[in-house]
């Protein structure tokens, strides 16, 4: 079965938290679901966790470190062309999705309305 690509990019730096985190939790065949769920203030909220099965609708890409993110048919328009990044300072980390479909967001940042 072959998946559709999506030009999405996880960059290194995610590709490497996501691994660290599937290590501790005994994950081996590293399979991250980014979504996109209707909600939050601004319409569109992300949502992100590990799966075990790959659908024949999903779009794949294949990250470093053996990871790989897939999206379903109705999060992909909205997230296409998006960067998946881990980002570091001087609060703690976490993950960041740079997407240039959203038009405006909350302040909180994990909400996000398009045009």
């Amino acid at each position: 079965m072959q998946q559709a690509t999506l030009e999405f990019t996880v960059t290194p730096s995610a590709a490497k938290e996501i691994k660290r985190i599937a290590d501790e939790n005994g994950i081996t065949d590293i399979i991250l679901r980014v979504r996109v769920v209707p909600g939050g203030c601004s319409g569109f909220q992300y949502a992100m966790g590990f799966d075990d099965e790959i659908s024949e609708t999903d779009k794949v890409v294949e990250a470093e470190n053996g990871v790989k993110v897939v999206i379903d048919e109705f999060s992909a328009p909205y997230i296409r062309g998006a960067v998946l990044d881990y980002v570091t300072d001087f609060m703690g980390g976490g993950f960041t999705i740079k997407n240039p479909n959203a038009v405006s967001s909350c302040g909180c940042g994990n909400s996000f309305s398009c045009g």
